[in-house]
């Protein structure tokens, strides 16, 4: 069994939003909370955020519109203070609201869409930042818990045959189209749900990363709608 000071060790708490982009990754560490109880009623904007796609943005001004309770503009103020905080920082976040993302099933085999454990990519040093208010919540895979799925032996073969070229290009093609980002669950692995309210910072793939890159993957949506931040 997978003890949990062993997924722990990847994950370092923060009580502050200037001490969750202060604090680096570092040895094992790959993600960094800041652990919070939010007050409020989420699921009021939720349900007053009319969604006639999959996914709709929803900006500030979308938010001041709302007729809210007391207690719907109390979380309406934390998005919008979250979303100001993130932007004073240097980055773009997106508030979200998520019905469900698009399958990938182009490759049977082997999905590439937000459901499958993975990592994000960049080709500057950068983070991703994530919050789910509402819904179900991100999960993040401990990377000794994991394999990536082109090392997978039987997954690899069939990649080759997709692939169909010669071998020196091989590992191009599969960092073309991402199958390098993607991973497999080792046996009795525990992924960890990243829960709601609590701001991560998730470090991603880049040619300057000192430590892994964390490892994670949207929920599968159970009839109920997510509001998500992220960038």
């Amino acid at each position: 069994m997978i003890e949990l000071s062993t997924i722990e060790h990847q994950i370092q708490y923060v009580k502050s939003f200037q001490d969750l982009v202060s604090t680096p990754f570092h040895g094992a560490i790959n993600a960094v909370c800041w652990s919070r109880n939010l007050t409020g009623d989420f699921s009021e904007i939720v349900g007053k955020i009319e969604l006639n796609e999959n996914i709709a943005v929803i900006d500030e001004d979308e938010l001041l519109e709302l007729q809210l309770s007391v207690q719907g503009q109390l979380a309406r103020e934390i998005l919008i203070n979250d979303l100001k905080l993130l932007k004073l920082h240097g980055a773009s976040p997106t508030l979200n609201l998520i019905k469900y993302y698009e399958r990938d099933d182009a490759y049977p085999f082997f999905p590439t869409d937000v459901y499958s454990f993975h990592v994000d990519s960049s080709p500057i040093p950068t983070n991703t930042f994530l919050c789910t208010y509402y819904g179900e919540s991100s999960e993040l895979l401990p990377n000794v818990q994991a394999e990536q799925k082109v090392l997978v032996p039987e997954i690899r073969a069939e990649l080759k045959k997709l692939y169909g070229g010669a071998d020196k290009g091989f590992e191009e093609f599969l960092s073309e189209h991402f199958f390098d980002l993607h991973y497999h669950t080792k046996p009795e692995a525990r992924p960890v749900n990243l829960g709601v309210g609590h701001l991560w910072k998730l470090a991603l793939k880049h040619p300057e990363s000192k430590v892994l890159p964390c490892i994670h993957r949207a929920p599968k949506e159970n009839r109920q709608k997510r509001l998500l931040l992220i960038c």
